[in-house]
């Protein structure tokens, strides 16, 4: 008995599965976009620049990333983004 309702149990969660698949390919037919949006260079630019500011007036990395809404790790991501874009361009 516990063997045939196990089967009912996987066979249902196959289906909800081929639903999931389904509607996420009907969406993304539909244009949808998934996952985070992309930030906006222009603005994680102007935000790297006042951190660089305030770092040469003496800030700690992570006073001047609070100074524009970031932890210290995005900050040192942007920063990194940032550099290894200046080396390929040059």
């Amino acid at each position: 008995m516990l063997n045939m309702l196990a089967t009912l149990a996987e066979y249902e969660r196959e289906l909800i599965t081929e639903r999931v698949h389904a509607g996420i390919t009907a969406a993304r037919q539909g244009g949808t976009k998934f996952g985070r949006p992309l930030s906006d260079p222009v603005v994680v630019a102007d935000k790297l620049k006042l951190v660089t500011e305030a770092r040469a007036k003496g800030r700690t990395a992570e006073d001047a990333a609070k100074l524009v809404g970031w932890s210290r790790a995005t900050l040192y991501r942007h920063q990194q983004a940032l550099a290894a874009r200046e080396s390929t361009t040059v």
